[in-house]
């Protein structure tokens, strides 16, 4: 196996992305393993286990697809909504290695479901919007894919191959039982048959043989697999493609909760309203008590 660099010192992989190429079958991917910092997100509110378990396979696939931006301050927005589903609303985003996440959901509806909910009974009809900011470019670009099959991952796979005709195979494994601390850990492979610096890619295809090869061995990845921090990150993808004549290793970004509420942006955000708009939203102190659904923080903001 051919590195590009020394791989991270922390072999667990923790919080940590590792990026990797095999140039024989003109494949990419990426994995990933959360563990503090999945805590950390999933603290700031008393989710119960099926939506942790939801927002953990969030998390993981924005770490995943967001390390894929080659713009380093380039941020992917996830946005999973409905009209009446369960879960009303679930965004994530990923931006140079800073990953955040909520989710808004009707307590009641949820608890009779049961302990495993599928997610058409989490979303209903929903839909999975896939938001690119570009920094260097100040540009935008959105796909937008139903929540159908059985998972987030599965949604973002469709989204690949119908907005970007890349074949894209994505396994997540989550560990968040309450009371204990959370573990999630996520691969994605995509084919890239005519290189990734731009080239037109006319035989991006399911049945390309290099795609099924490689699909065939990252599909045979185990939940155990990926959960177990004894199995570095890149041990793990020695055992999955060590027939492979080439994979290059590299080390991607370390990730951190992005949460960017500070008393700062939200009184540049309430600076853009009318004077009389901030009067209106303003308690009996005078203070605009701003939430920030990331972090769980409450802002007074004192406006001249």
């Amino acid at each position: 196996m051919a590195h590009d660099i020394t791989p991270p010192a922390d072999e667990t992989g923790f919080d940590q992305v590792l990026q990797f190429t095999v140039p024989g079958r003109d494949a990419r991917g990426r994995v990933v393993r959360l563990g503090p910092v999945l805590d950390l997100i999933l603290s700031a509110h008393a989710y119960p286990t099926p939506v942790r378990n939801l927002l953990a396979e969030a998390l993981v696939v924005a770490a995943l697809i967001g390390s894929l931006l080659k713009d380093d301050d380039g941020q992917l927005t996830m946005q999973a909504q409905t009209q009446d589903g369960v879960i009303d609303l679930l965004v994530c985003d990923y931006r140079a290695g800073e990953l955040r996440g909520h989710v808004r959901f009707d307590r009641a509806r949820l608890d009779e479901l049961g302990p495993t909910p599928s997610l058409h009974a989490l979303f209903g009809d929903g839909y999975l919007a896939m938001t690119f900011d570009m920094a260097s470019t100040n540009q935008r670009y959105q796909g937008i894919v139903p929540l159908e099959g059985e998972s987030i991952a599965q949604a973002c796979e469709s989204y690949f191959f119908q907005s970007e005709q890349v074949p894209t195979l994505i396994r997540v494994a989550i560990d968040c039982e309450q009371g204990a601390s959370s573990l999630a850990s996520g691969l994605l492979l995509q084919h890239l048959p005519e290189g990734e610096e731009g080239r037109e890619r006319l035989h991006a295809r399911l049945d390309h043989p290099h795609w099924q090869h490689i699909a065939v061995m990252g599909g045979s990845v185990r939940d155990s697999e990926l959960l177990d921090p004894a199995l570095g990150l890149e041990s793990l993808i020695w055992r999955l493609f060590h027939e492979e004549q080439e994979v290059r290793v590299e080390r991607g970004a370390a990730l951190v909760r992005g949460c960017r509420c500070t008393v700062e942006h939200y009184t540049t955000l309430l600076a853009r309203f009318s004077p009389e708009d901030r009067a209106d939203m303003m308690d009996e102190d005078g203070l605009i008590q701003i939430d920030c659904a990331f972090c769980s923080r409450q802002f007074p903001i004192a406006m001249d």
